[in-house]
């Protein structure tokens, strides 16, 4: 079948645009694959991959647009690249049926409601520090949903903010809830006594939903994008809203959630801690130091961990009942991996893991580094594991696909489900693979059906895999509530007629592909 495309040097279009004009590309009859992607070398690999390329696209640049069909003839193609441009070419305006004007600056949007005390935004990385300036110098708080902006800009932003009393959450902070009100990949979690400041947007969801669960609500949650615990940055903003918290009269419990901190970070957070009065759970992932400095400080291995000891802290449960309770699992868990051992050939001896979430990947290798599994990684806790190509897994393997080499060109996985789909397919034709693990987030802002759009892939996956005379067992969480837009319980029963082991929790998940492939290896 015929592989046709278009190269547009320097034309930039967001990476939405780009989703929706290749989804619509693709339904076009006789069209087998399509893709409109900027032309990055990860793209570029995933086109190679996907049986999309053409030698011409080697010269191509991360500045250049892409448009790439198959067909199954020539005519078809080259239809679907004229319907990929012509698309493209279409004005994006405002599509509000009301006739008001729309503000096209923070300033005018303040001159038309001088209430406005936030301001969200998600722009272009080299023009977001200036956009976050605008705001924070107009006395509003930041949720900088942008990324690509520099640490020096970071460091200056939150300095400024702190200094003033404002909240600079970001940049690349992607959820947080305010006085109720959810930002970015929020969920719809109730009113409640724990508040968290987060360095980890997808932690933030899971220690929310699994609090909302357990009937525990969120006073406030705070993001302060994932650079914040660097050394360079200070934690700046997790020591603002720390303090925030510990002054607010409805927070009677608090939640700090980062991957490894700088040493010298972690010591100033603990500082703070230690002179508060309120019992404050630490989730510091893959951090090898545990914060008994203080009384106040309530040390979690993973995000199940910090829900759990969160909630028993506002319940008023003694602790003792965390560890019951993750021990219980773990026996199911392992009981539930043995009844599947069969399952598996002794060639299936590795799992992939295949995520949305960088925090819910983090969460996966701490515990299966606690199982004595080695998993390479693009985000690795320690170097040694870290994967160079990202284009080819070999052994145990979890990929972070929301980090920027994944998502520059193309929209976030919690959005477009495409490159995970393409991948998890890739993963399942290796015949040494026994477990795919993936984690669905739900919540305002993501996928609207996420399960829905997995599951024809699982099913596929699978029956090539059977084709193959193996079988590819599939791990999956869902990280949401049943409030979600998308529904917990649908997600959940969508995953399952897919033939999908659906666990509680991420860290669940994570244990239970671990069981799996340690059984298919002999071990217990």
């Amino acid at each position: 079948m015929p592989v046709r495309c278009v190269i547009r040097a320097g034309e930039y279009h967001d990476s939405v645009t780009l989703m929706q004009v290749a989804r619509e590309v693709t339904q076009l009859a006789g069209v087998v694959d399509a893709a409109v992607v900027m032309a990055t070398e990860a793209n570029k690999a995933i086109l190679s991959q996907a049986g999309l390329w053409l030698p011409e696209l080697e010269t191509s640049t991360a500045d250049d647009l892409v448009i790439v069909v198959q067909a199954d003839s020539e005519a078809t193609a080259q239809e679907a690249l004229e319907l990929a441009a012509a698309r493209l070419r279409q004005p994006r305006g405002d599509t509000r049926t009301d006739q008001a004007p729309r503000p096209r600056s923070i300033h005018t949007a303040v001159r038309a409601d001088p209430r406005s005390n936030l301001a969200i935004i998600s722009v272009a990385g080299q023009y977001a520090a200036a956009e976050a300036w605008d705001a924070l110098h107009r006395g509003l708080h930041v949720f900088l949903f942008s990324d690509n902006v520099s640490i020096d800009d970071e460091v200056a932003l939150k300095e400024y903010a702190a200094e003033r009393g404002l909240l600079m959450m970001g940049p690349g902070c992607g959820t947080a809830i305010i006085n109720g009100v959810a930002l970015g990949f929020a969920n719809a979690v109730p009113r409640g006594p724990v508040g968290l400041v987060s360095a980890a947007g997808t932690g933030l969801q899971e220690v929310s939903s699994l609090l909302a669960r357990q009937g525990v609500g969120v006073s406030q949650a705070i993001g302060t994008g994932g650079r914040d615990l660097h050394e360079a940055v200070g934690g700046r903003m997790m020591l603002a809203g720390l303090r925030a918290l510990q002054d607010d009269h409805e927070t009677q419990v608090v939640v700090l959630i980062s991957k490894p901190p700088s040493a010298a970070v972690a010591e100033r957070v603990l500082t703070e801690v230690a002179q508060g009065d309120k019992p404050t759970v630490i989730c510091f992932l893959g951090s090898e130091g545990t914060p008994d400095t203080s009384p106040n400080a309530i040390p979690a291995r993973t995000l199940q961990e910090a829900a759990l000891a969160a909630a028993a802290a506002a319940q008023g449960h003694k602790d003792a009942s965390v560890g019951e309770l993750i021990e219980r699992e773990s026996v199911d868990l392992k009981a539930q991996a043995a009844a599947h051992k069969a399952r598996l050939q002794p060639s299936q001896r590795y799992l992939r893991g295949l995520f949305n979430g960088g925090t819910l990947a983090a969460e996966a290798l701490v515990v299966w580094a606690d199982m004595g599994l080695g998993v390479w990684s693009n985000v690795a806790l320690q170097e040694r594991w870290k994967l160079r190509d990202t284009t080819h897994c070999a052994g145990h393997c979890a990929l972070d696909l929301g980090e920027e080499e994944f998502t520059i060109g193309r929209p976030h996985p919690m959005i477009d489900n495409d490159l995970r789909m393409r991948r998890l397919m890739q993963e399942a034709q290796d015949p040494e693979a026994a477990v795919i693990m993936l984690d669905v987030v739900l919540g305002y802002g993501a996928h609207p059906d996420p399960a829905g759009e997995l599951g024809p892939a699982i099913r596929q996956a699978g029956a090539n895999a059977a084709a193959a005379g193996r079988e590819i067992l599939f791990v999956a969480s869902v990280t949401g509530t049943r409030e979600d837009p998308q529904g917990l319980e649908r997600q959940a029963r969508a995953l399952r007629s897919a033939g999908v082991m659906v666990c509680d929790s991420n860290a669940a998940a994570a244990g239970l592909a671990g069981f799996l492939v340690r059984q298919s290896r002999g071990e217990t």
